[in-house]
């Protein structure tokens, strides 16, 4: 039996973060048996429950456990006790560097060379690097990605990064996120799902949106600052504009526990409530969200994975450039055209954004699906790249 040992932010509360492990959980398996899958979490609970047909063992952070969040005794346990090691997701970043509640990076900088030291090989899969300001960010992360014995990566920005600080790597390969194979639930709790959340009663087309609390946490890095009340302000406002113009229906759909306070704000400042519904990942798990993204005509995000997902059902997303990531991926798909950055954020220029995007829809999506194909193909490729350290479990 091998042992993968999956590095991520899979607390549960994240549907993005449950769609990456998701992707990749189906993609491994599918390809390699007899293969156990360690997961460090601080919701053991939620790992176990949300992905029941894989061999997956949770691997408890809590403080009990000697640990905060990733940094302690468990991910120690989780290296040793690993033949491989993947690191996933957007999580090497510098911002809050010394914080392991909220960074990654400079533990992983630790950690990995530690698994190195052990003969453990260690892969970025599907992963993003950056955005690192700091010159001990610099450092952390050229560390990590010379423990790095391949290097999968999701988005053009991360190649970018690499060349940036003078970085080479003998292994460095294309990849998608994990999350684009998500696959939409289609059963009767979905069904049950929208009666009860009074989803798609009418005939007419909807438009999803979403928002996200960290407005200004990222915002301020480029010296700029927008601020939460004009947020709320701003965006009910837009939501109120677009059922005017498009006589559309309105799903808000957020897909991080944390969000809900802002989206609650939105909702009550919007006017035209009758018109508006909202859906949760505190309620909903990453394939019942993603279905209601695929009944949408056109969705609005802030939060990258929120326009990942919608994109993987197929529906053109709108967004805000709240931070790099969020580029990284409309770049790759060819949407690049459909976002705004706070600098240039007003009703009006929103608005028109939405409005243009709404009624050119059909063309935009013929213009995203080809590649939107060729990343999931690269997503799925990933997997195959994995056989130098899983010899001899491939599925025959």
């Amino acid at each position: 039996m091998k042992k993968i040992t999956v590095l991520g932010n899979f607390s549960g509360r994240n549907a993005g973060d449950a769609a990456i492990l998701g992707g990749l959980l189906k993609d491994i398996s599918s390809l390699y048996k007899h293969v156990e899958f360690l997961v460090p979490t601080i919701n053991p609970r939620f790992v176990k429950e949300s992905y029941p047909i894989y061999n997956i063992k949770p691997l408890n952070l809590m403080p009990w456990n000697l640990s905060v969040k990733i940094l302690g005794l468990p991910l120690m346990r989780a290296i040793r006790q690993a033949d491989l090691i993947l690191v996933t997701d957007a999580i090497l970043f510098d911002r809050k560097l010394y914080n392991p509640l909220f960074n990654y990076l400079w533990t992983m900088s630790k950690a990995l060379p530690f698994a190195k030291r052990l003969g453990i090989p260690v892969v970025l899969y599907n992963s993003s690097l950056g955005p690192v300001h700091s010159k001990a960010g610099k450092k952390a992360l050229t560390r990590v990605v010379r423990c790095a014995d391949l290097m999968i990566l999701r988005d053009k920005d991360s190649f970018e990064l690499l060349e940036y600080l003078g970085l080479e790597h003998p292994a460095i390969f294309e990849g998608a996120d994990c999350a684009l194979n998500v696959e939409p639930a289609i059963d009767s709790r979905f069904a049950k799902m929208c009666e009860k959340a009074r989803l798609f009663e009418s005939h007419r087309h909807v438009v999803g949106f979403n928002i996200n609390s960290y407005v200004d946490a990222f915002v301020r890095e480029d010296g700029s600052s927008f601020g939460r009340d004009n947020l709320v302000e701003l965006y009910a406002e837009t939501v109120d504009r677009v059922i005017e113009i498009l006589d559309v229906d309105v799903i808000f759909v957020e897909t991080q526990h944390m969000d809900m306070g802002i989206a609650e704000q939105v909702m009550e400042a919007i006017r035209s409530k009758d018109r508006i519904r909202i859906i949760s990942n505190k309620q909903y798990n990453y394939k019942e969200i993603s279905a209601v993204l695929k009944r949408c005509d056109l969705f609005v995000g802030m939060r990258t994975h929120s326009l990942i997902l919608s994109a993987a059902m197929g529906v053109v997303p709108v967004g805000i450039l709240t931070y790099p990531k969020n580029r990284g991926f409309m770049r790759t798909i060819g949407m690049e055209k459909n976002l705004i950055a706070f600098r240039d954020l007003t009703v009006d220029r929103y608005v028109e954004l939405i409005v243009n995007t709404f009624e050119h829809r059909e063309n935009l999506k013929n213009e995203m699906i080809p590649k939107l194909i060729e990343e999931k193909t690269k997503m799925q490729r990933a997997a195959a790249l994995l056989q130098p350290f899983l010899s001899g479990y491939s599925e025959s």
